[in-house]
């Protein structure tokens, strides 16, 4: 098999106090065919294979529920890379992604409902909150820590983990 597949993921969220969240995702591959690395020589090839993959990406966003506040914020793909970590085989695809919800000083909270699934992948996730936030619980699903000061809230999930589809995070903003 020449397939390129997934062997980890980063997902990075950053909470902004207007209320603009942004979510960087970094998918990395190995890539024993070298399919990605050929894009990177094919500008043609390569603009294609970035809409597809923002296209599929924005379809499965679509589909998931994220509330800020009760309210629906839809996430919106900004940005798709693709590049090499040192190496043909060790391909990444990086998304950018945005969307916006209405926070206010005291309580807030953030819940994102998707289809359950099991991890095909190891991946991380963490939140960065502003200065004046902090972490008050999570119901992820898998066990999380809340560092520096309760504005950084860390998890990790295994591959072959069921991910049951819900998450929510309370943070507080003075």
């Amino acid at each position: 098999m020449n397939e390129p597949f997934p062997v980890f993921a980063n997902g990075f969220f950053t909470v902004q106090e207007n209320g603009v969240f942004n979510e960087i995702i970094l998918f990395e591959y190995y890539d024993p065919g070298g399919y990605y690395a050929s894009l990177l020589s094919d500008q043609n090839r390569l603009d294609e294979e970035l809409e597809t993959l923002s296209r599929n990406m924005q379809f499965y966003l679509d589909l998931e529920k994220v509330l800020i506040n009760g309210v629906e914020s839809p996430p919106t793909v900004l940005n798709v890379n693709i590049g090499l970590r040192g190496h043909p085989r060790r391909p990444y695809i990086l998304f950018i992604i945005t969307f916006k919800g209405r926070l206010a000083r005291g309580l807030n909270t953030y819940e994102n409902y998707y289809d359950e699934e099991v991890a095909e992948y190891d991946y991380e996730v963490v939140w960065l909150f502003p200065a004046k936030a902090r972490v008050v619980e999570a119901d992820l699903g898998v066990p999380y820590e809340v560092e520096a000061g309760k504005r950084v809230l860390r998890f990790n999930v295994k591959r072959g983990t069921r991910v049951r589809g819900f998450e929510k995070i309370l943070f507080e903003i003075d």
